[in-house]
């Protein structure tokens, strides 16, 4: 019984601690465009919508098994999707919302069914095809997309009750669009959708023995990364207000799958690291050569590998693995019997080697000097009792005198092999 309340007690000091951080980190989040300058808030603002398109990429990639290297080709989608409307429809940014998640989850639908057949190599070129040839093609659709030049819109304004500016209120926009997102991402992975997702990705072939449909989960998975990845999109175009084919050419997807492994695959908290390093380090890679900008990312991302294989976010696991390894361990106690846990803490443990007839003849207190006594006493009492085995005794001189019947018997058979007796003999 105790046991149960010392884990309830457990389980609720660890939601309480849970809860406790979320609350800190949304007043942290909320309070950060007030504190922060414009250009910094639009980085922040970035981060979030990027944070948005790793989640669903980490569905695929990280609870699904699969690759995809044309993630931002989904991207494109939906900021298309949302500029198209904006421009050509003049219809609310709200409203494009929805319609970009949609179309995206159409699209990533279709493009999962006849990626079925595909894995590994295969499919990671599949879908890097895919990212190659979608600029090109926008490019193509001048009438609608605006072809190389692209297409400019209006940004998402504040309202005037807000009093606001408009890096602010885009930035809270988009904060309660990514928590959206992030906690259905959270609450799919914990479904029975996302519990088929992780044993199709750890053994196929046991995930279709307990009933799971490969072909239906892993199209699923598919759609629901392109859907994320659509929203994404729409964001974009809300902060950025113009898109054209030459932002979301094939370097994105790359771009997007190293934030993700970077940030830590299979992570919750993985997508929001991975997004402040492909929102910060390319900036940071800049300021330390303006000439070569990419190679420092790249040797960025090769010192995040080796110090972290697992990502930033199992970053803390390991560090707490290895100072346990480093702290000197305790010494295991003896275990007391139950005996001298018994016993008075002022009387010593008998000698196991004395046995109980020594105990008694030592008296109840055990003195020295009664033992002493009794020991020339004892030696006589010995001597008393054994047998005289002098010259003088008949024992001695006639060795057969202490032969039994059955010693004589021995003493007269036949030894073995010998000849038979004559009655001479």
């Amino acid at each position: 019984m105790s046991t149960i309340i010392a884990t309830l007690g457990t389980g609720r000091a660890r939601r309480l601690r849970a809860a406790l951080t979320v609350l800190l980190a949304a007043a942290v989040a909320v309070g950060a465009p007030f504190y922060f300058a414009p250009f910094q808030v639009f980085q922040l603002t970035m981060v979030l919508l990027y944070a948005v398109a790793l989640a669903g990429l980490n569905l695929l990639v990280g609870f699904g098994g699969q690759i995809s290297l044309g993630h931002g080709a989904f991207f494109a989608a939906g900021a298309y999707t949302a500029a198209v409307m904006l421009d050509r429809y003049d219809t609310g940014h709200l409203a494009t919302l929805p319609v970009a998640a949609a179309g995206c989850f159409l699209l990533g639908l279709g493009f999962g069914v006849p990626a079925l057949r595909l894995r590994g190599l295969y499919l990671a070129l599949v879908t890097l095809a895919f990212a190659v040839f979608l600029p090109p093609l926008l490019k193509r659709l001048e009438p609608v997309t605006g072809g190389s030049m692209g297409l400019t819109v209006d940004k998402l304004q504040p309202p005037a009750w807000s009093g606001l500016a408009e890096d602010q209120w885009l930035y809270l926009v988009v904060l309660a669009v990514t928590a959206v997102a992030l906690l259905l991402a959270r609450n799919l992975l914990r479904s029975r959708v996302g519990r088929a997702l992780l044993a199709v990705r750890d053994n196929e072939s046991a995930a279709e023995v307990m009933g799971v449909r490969l072909s239906l989960h892993k199209t699923l998975a598919f759609a629901w990364s392109a859907m994320f990845a659509g929203v994404a999109g729409c964001l974009y175009t809300w902060v950025i207000g113009f898109v054209s084919p030459d932002s979301f050419s094939f370097v994105l997807s790359i771009t997007l799958l190293a934030g993700l492994v970077v940030g830590g695959l299979a992570s919750l908290y993985g997508p929001l690291l991975g997004a402040a390093f492909v929102m910060y380090v390319p900036s940071v890679s800049q300021d330390v050569s303006e000439a070569a900008p990419g190679v420092v990312f790249g040797l960025l991302i090769i010192t995040v590998m080796f110090v972290a294989p697992t990502g930033l976010a199992g970053l803390p696991g390991r560090v707490r693995a290895a100072v346990a390894r480093r702290l000197p361990r305790r010494a295991p106690t003896s275990a007391r019997t139950p005996e001298a846990e018994s016993a008075p803490d002022g009387e010593p443990e008998p000698d196991a080697e004395s046995g109980p007839e020594s105990l008694a003849e030592s008296g109840p207190g055990g003195d020295p000097e009664s033992l002493a006594e009794s020991a020339p006493d004892a030696e006589e009492s010995a001597a008393a009792s054994a047998p005289d085995v002098s010259p003088k005794s008949p024992a001695a001189s006639d060795p057969s005198a202490t032969d039994t019947p059955a010693d004589l018997a021995v003493a007269d058979a036949e030894p073995v092999g010998a000849p038979p007796r004559t009655e001479k003999e």
